[in-house]
């Protein structure tokens, strides 16, 4: 069966003792190999214990498949339910898993399963979707209701507090990958301190690896139509991992920014009041940027830019165009609209 969003914290703590299987998948591998940990500690909280937990490739079932069932069936000898985690799943095993969950050998093991972004026909996603004892769980990319979720949770373990400033500029500039950003976030908590405070200048000063750089250079690059850099810089952000859902809703926040600036100048505000309105305003470093920008997007001209955006995020969640095509595509596309701006307004 598919988890329902608002089951999965109670399921994530205690995995009921009818599911024998778990798939955890999506494009975010920090994400499903988190939730993963998390599931298999519920069960056995030493990952160590040979005894209560297995651990295999996909390639070694593919090739060994009566390897599941005989993990599956065996007994911890010094008691408690097994856990045999299986990495790197995909189709090759559908059908595996398939037979495995329609005719599960005696026993209470747990079966979880770490897979990639699969497409709604995967014949591995349908086997545990099916079955009425295993769990489908997806993870794409956090949003900002997780990140945000997650800033507090690291750094509420240290009891250390965060500004408003903070916390958006932190939104803003982690990673599409959550064992990425909680490693970013634990060390921010470190520079804090116990029972610290996380100001907009902390977190700057502490934020600021390479796949949130490029990010940010490719945001820029969009709204300047410069369709050279955008190339370059996308390129070496899907080289480092970074997910293309993650680049859509950074230009997606940009945009929004510029759409909120552009309403509150056309209502009377000055030009430095409506960005300085902005949480976090823009950084000094892009502020003469972010202005050009400003006369480059019409308000008109960033809804039509937000639309964009919106679809190609919808349509990077579904099956057939892989997600890196649909992201270049929108993108490239915003960046001849900026282009053509440019040359009427002579820039």
């Amino acid at each position: 069966m598919k988890l329902p969003p608002a089951r999965l914290a109670a399921f994530l703590a205690k995995v009921d003792a009818g599911v024998r299987g778990v798939l955890v998948y999506g494009p975010d591998a920090g994400l499903v190999r988190e939730r993963a940990d998390r599931i298999a500690n519920s069960i056995c909280a030493d990952p160590r214990d040979a005894f209560r937990i297995a651990d295999l490739g996909a390639a070694t079932l593919a090739a060994d498949p009566a390897r599941l069932h005989d993990e599956a069936a065996s007994i911890s000898l010094g008691g408690g339910r097994r856990v045999i985690r299986v990495r790197d799943a995909g189709d090759g095993v559908g059908s595996l898993f398939e037979r495995f969950l329609a005719d599960p050998p005696p026993g209470d093991s747990l079966v979880v399963v770490e897979a990639g972004e699969l497409p709604t026909r995967s014949s591995l996603r349908r086997a545990f979707e099916a079955s009425p004892i295993a769990t489908a769980i997806a993870c794409y990319a956090d949003g900002r209701r997780e990140l945000e979720e997650l800033a507090r949770e690291v750094l509420g373990a240290r009891a250390i507090t965060i500004s408003g400033e903070a916390l958006h500029y932190l939104v803003d500039h982690l990673g599409g990958d959550r064992l990425a950003s909680r490693r970013e976030l634990e060390k921010l908590a470190l520079f804090a301190g116990d029972r610290g405070h996380v100001d907009l200048a902390g977190a700057r000063a502490s934020i600021g690896d390479s796949a949130a750089v490029t990010v940010e250079d490719v945001v820029f690059a969009v709204g300047e139509g410069d369709a050279d850099a955008l190339e370059r810089l996308l390129l070496r952000a899907f080289q480092e991992g970074e997910a293309p859902v993650t680049i859509l809703r950074a230009v997606m926040r940009h945009f929004q920014r510029l759409h909120l600036t552009g309403s509150r100048i056309a209502a009377g505000e000055s030009e430095m009041a409506a960005m300085q309105a902005l949480r976090p305003p823009p950084f000094f470093k892009v502020q003469d940027r972010f202005k050009r920008q400003l006369g480059r997007w019409p308000v008109n001209r960033t809804v039509q830019a937000l639309e964009i955006l919106v679809q190609a995020e919808l349509n990077s969640k579904r099956a057939g165009i892989p997600a890196e095509t649909i992201c270049r595509e929108a993108l490239s596309r915003l960046v001849r609209g900026a282009s053509v701006q440019m040359r009427r307004a002579g820039q």
